[in-house]
């Protein structure tokens, strides 16, 4: 870039939550004086879902995009075209900001190959004569935000199955499963806290067998239906040491079962994606 030998964006930090305020600032290093109108900074979320679908033997891109935060400050100078345009000396400057990220239930940062949710801070140089120079900053965002202790959650989920074989028509050698989950909310990191009972009277060896799987659904409107693609990642899964015929046991999941690092749930917040988990227990 002519007379610019730096630029970049800094943030205080990486990671933020809603309703936190981003500090940083715009390094701007240039080798002589300079007509600069002025330096603007927007903060933008967005949201972007796109693949590929068959309409009537042709692939064709269908995407979609939605607008969580929108907010734009000038830093130097004006944001018009009128007037005398100032100059800035040669030299190294940086430009400090804030920007407050709205409360409101705003969609965590994720990526995927369909879609995405990514925010990130945008800083124009605004020079006459020539085309802007712009830069880029991304950062990661966590929410919404979920309280594991709130009453909702925190009511146990109780199942119970009995599968038995049948042999001319007669019902024998019922195998029982009966499993609570102490509460339906959980962190990363966290033990899910899971309790099972077991009583095999079949005539072969049961195995017990848990799956935590994660959904991603993407949803885009075109026409009446609209169209949607669903992906689904087993996140966390364990399979329990064999129950011979004619055994009763309780199993505990105790530090078993500790939930890895992935997306928060994700539903009702935002038009294109939504995010959930299946646990699902079985023998």
């Amino acid at each position: 870039m002519d007379n610019i030998s730096e630029f970049d964006i800094k943030l205080e930090k990486d990671i933020y939550y809603a309703g936190e305020i981003i500090h940083g600032h715009v390094i701007l290093h240039t080798t002589e004086n300079f007509k600069l109108r002025s330096m603007r900074l927007s903060l933008r979320g967005q949201v972007h879902a796109e693949w590929k679908i068959l309409v009537s033997g042709d692939r064709r891109n269908v995407k979609d995009d939605q607008y969580f935060v929108d907010e734009r400050i000038v830093v130097w100078g004006h944001d018009s075209s009128e007037g005398p345009i100032p100059i800035l000396p040669r030299g190294k400057h940086q430009f400090p900001f804030t920007f407050n990220l709205p409360e409101s239930a705003l969609p965590c940062s994720f990526e995927s190959r369909t879609g995405y949710v990514r925010y990130y801070v945008k800083a124009t140089v605004d020079r006459p004569y020539a085309s802007p120079p712009q830069g880029l900053k991304y950062f990661t965002l966590i929410g919404p935000h979920i309280d594991c202790m709130d009453e909702q959650y925190l009511k146990p989920m109780i199942g119970t199955e009995v599968r038995t074989s049948c042999c001319f028509c007669c019902r024998r050698n019922p195998v029982e499963l009966s499993a609570q989950l102490e509460r339906s909310a959980y962190v990363c990191g966290e033990s899910i806290k899971l309790r099972a009972a077991i009583d095999n009277k079949g005539i072969e060896k049961a195995w017990l067998h848990i799956k935590l799987t994660q959904y991603v659904e993407f949803f885009i409107d075109r026409g009446v239906l609209g169209t949607s693609k669903e992906l689904q990642k087993v996140v966390m899964e364990y399979k329990g040491e064999p129950v011979p015929p004619g055994t009763a046991i309780k199993w505990d999941s105790s530090k078993k079962m500790i939930l890895p690092v992935c997306p928060p749930t994700l539903v009702g917040v935002c038009r294109l994606i939504q995010i959930y988990y299946v646990l699902k227990v079985s023998l």
